[in-house]
């Protein structure tokens, strides 16, 4: 394929920034969607050495904002490469959480992929070898405590990815999904570092998730997940659950240690 032309949300995160860096280098043109314009318009500005960077700042799910980004590919002549970086996640017991995160959660993590996905088909299917990567999480294979509604829109991702990638086998479009572990980035806050550390889980920076994306982009496989052990444990909770199971109650009680305090008052 001839040099990318990409549409990345997500961008001014902690992935979606080192994305966005790897990719450069590779790109004819990048469109950086986002929320928040100032942090948009630093990347761009980093980035425009390498490729045409434009921007797009606005709420994900909105017709508006939809239809700015529809005009910035036709100005940029082409999509062929579509990621769906953009995530927040929540931890805490499922039973405390405000339903207005857990609607957040859905609408940001499941909802816009699927969204903007449909309103960029017409411009993908006129690209030859056209992709649609949609970024997962060791929690789009695994369900784990303190994570229910955010496991619940991974497991939702994937799902979209496979369905949309059979749907679209013979149109010239290629759907798959990359799943990094537990990365350094702020979408975790300071008591999802703590279990990390307390856990011992394996922590990837950002760069490296970007790094192992890079390897992947070039294959035709439909997944890819970081992180031999939590591999193999996404491997063994698809085909012996009850493994994984009696491993994690082991752990449960640590992990109830870090959710949110209920207001005694």
């Amino acid at each position: 394929m001839s040099k990318y032309r990409v549409v990345l949300t997500g961008a001014t995160g902690g992935i979606g920034q080192a994305l966005a860096k790897a990719l450069a280098p590779h790109a004819q043109s990048m469109i950086l969607l986002g929320r928040q314009a100032q942090a948009l318009e630093k990347l761009a500005g980093e980035l425009s050495g390498s490729c045409q960077v434009a921007i797009v700042c606005g709420d994900l799910l909105s017709q508006e904002t939809h239809q700015q980004l529809q005009a910035k590919v036709t100005d940029l002549g082409g999509v062929n490469l579509l990621i769906h970086n953009a995530g927040v996640s929540d931890f805490d017991a499922f039973e405390n959480q405000d339903p207005a995160i857990i609607k957040q959660l859905l609408d940001v993590n499941l909802l816009t992929p699927l969204l903007l996905t449909q309103a960029l088909l017409p411009s993908l299917k006129r690209e030859s070898g056209a992709q649609i990567i949609n970024i997962g999480s060791t929690f789009a294979y695994i369900g784990f405590p303190g994570f229910a509604a955010y496991c619940a829109s991974k497991f939702g991702l994937r799902g979209f990815t496979q369905a949309l990638r059979r749907e679209l086998s013979g149109a010239g479009i290629v759907v798959r999904i990359f799943s990094p572990r537990a990365t350094q980035t702020d979408i975790n806050d300071q008591r999802v570092v703590a279990m990390n550390q307390a856990l011992k889980t394996a922590v990837d920076t950002p760069a490296a998730v970007a790094q192992a994306f890079m390897q992947f982009l070039p294959k035709t496989t439909f997944e890819a997940r970081m992180g031999f052990a939590e591999n193999f444990f996404a491997i063994l909770n698809q085909l012996l659950p009850a493994i994984p199971d009696g491993a994690i109650a082991g752990q449960v009680k640590t992990i109830r240690q870090f959710f949110r305090k209920k207001d005694a008052s």
